[in-house]
């Protein structure tokens, strides 16, 4: 803590008479109410968090966040259109620590700007008016604030997920059973995990952590004095076992918003999921030159609650009329549908697809809770459990 005494004199009698000595408390590196921020992309922002589960009948009994639940400047609109920084998102862990979510969706590992014209900041330095990178303003919030932990996630993005999805999709809605055409040996997927782009994506996510890093250094922080927490992605959707609609016909898609041949999904969760997030553990490794980069591994955290697995339903068939009746956690999916332009109707984004919802962001933020540990920050497994703790989340371990 750094104190500034303050003598004020008053020239009386011909003697000096000292007036109280006033401290004043500077926030900064290792000063003041610790903060914890999150930076990366949509699986840490909160995308997808204003719904507590899956409906094809009424968006409102999954409707946990409201109209307001991506607006994070002040609760009346978007800092920066469409990152959907929910409510509902992880790193607000309560408990007295303070939480800044800097995250954005859509994000990778370089800033740059969609397609449709968003401004998506990366884990870098831009500026440009006043459009910056999350480093930079990781940085510049830094200076002022005493932040212990940055939760991360990023690199997804980065391997094209959207993208896959998409293809994965497309291809089961227009090829039939009987001759089905596989997204997971097309050019435009497979070349995202070749050994050369693995390695590639491998050292632009350790990039991304170094310059967390040099952020940090930058606004005065030794490394001992804070902790990056890298998670690496939960596995959305089930393998083909595990799924409570026969892949014959488009019910998959049409009912269930998960459409994947068993064979795409066994590959996903067998070789991409596996692939990107140990992509991601190698580079918090290879970062971890001060050993202040630890992981938190969400691969299997949903399992038992992911999108179309047989162990969940949709709200309307869980046996709940929403998401606020006691065990609606337990019975619905923690994964929102997968919504194309012709299915994406009310108040839904295409966006939100595949992603935690209000269930899954609770989910974690439970283990990021964990991960903080009391101001000394550690890594781990995050597991699922039953039922619901005092701060309405599920029950989770992170061992």
């Amino acid at each position: 803590m750094r104190r500034v005494g303050i003598a004020v004199a008053v020239l009386a009698a011909g003697f000096v008479v000292p007036i109280a000595s006033q401290t004043v408390q500077a926030d900064g590196p290792g000063a003041g109410a610790p903060w914890v921020v999150s930076v990366g992309d949509s699986y840490i922002s909160g995308e997808g968090g204003r719904w507590a589960g899956n409906s094809n009948n009424s968006s409102s009994s999954v409707d946990a966040g409201g109209a307001a639940a991506y607006y994070d400047n002040a609760g009346v609109s978007e800092t920066i259109n469409r990152c959907h920084r929910s409510t509902a998102a992880e790193i607000s862990i309560g408990g007295g620590i303070n939480s800044l979510n800097l995250a954005c969706s859509g994000a990778k590992v370089n800033t740059f700007t969609s397609s449709d014209g968003y401004f998506k900041p990366g884990l870098d330095f831009f500026q440009s008016g006043s459009n910056k990178g999350q480093a930079r303003m990781l940085q510049e919030f830094a200076t002022t604030h005493n932040v212990k932990m940055i939760q991360l996630s990023i690199g997804g993005n980065d391997f094209n997920f959207a993208d896959i999805v998409q293809a994965c999709v497309t291809n089961f809605l227009t090829s039939p059973s009987w001759w089905p055409n596989y997204c997971n040996d097309d050019s435009s997927v497979t070349n995202n995990f070749t050994t050369a782009n693995v390695s590639a994506k491998t050292t632009a996510i350790t990039g991304a952590i170094n310059n967390i890093k040099t952020a940090m250094a930058n606004a005065g922080y030794s490394t001992s004095q804070y902790t990056i927490v890298a998670q690496t992605y939960p596995s959305p959707v089930p393998t083909s076992t595990g799924f409570r609609y026969s892949q014959s016909g488009f019910t998959r898609q049409s009912t269930g918003g998960c459409g994947f041949w068993n064979n795409d999904a066994n590959w996903a969760n067998g070789t991409a999921l596996v692939k990107i997030n140990q992509s991601v553990k190698n580079a918090a490794a290879a970062a971890n030159t001060a050993g202040n980069v630890k992981v938190m591994d969400l691969a299997a955290s949903f399992n038992g609650r992911r999108l179309c697995e047989n162990t969940v339903n949709l709200m309307e068939n869980s046996g709940r009329a929403n998401w606020t009746v006691a065990g609606a956690a337990d019975s619905t999916e923690w994964i929102a549908q997968i919504r194309t332009l012709s299915t994406v109707f009310g108040p839904y984004y295409v966006q939100e697809s595949l992603h935690p919802n209000w269930w899954g962001e609770k989910a974690v933020r439970n283990c990021v809770r964990q991960a903080y540990n009391g101001g000394v920050p550690k890594g781990g497994v995050c597991s699922r459990g039953t039922g619901l703790n005092a701060n309405g989340e599920p029950n989770m371990t992170l061992v």
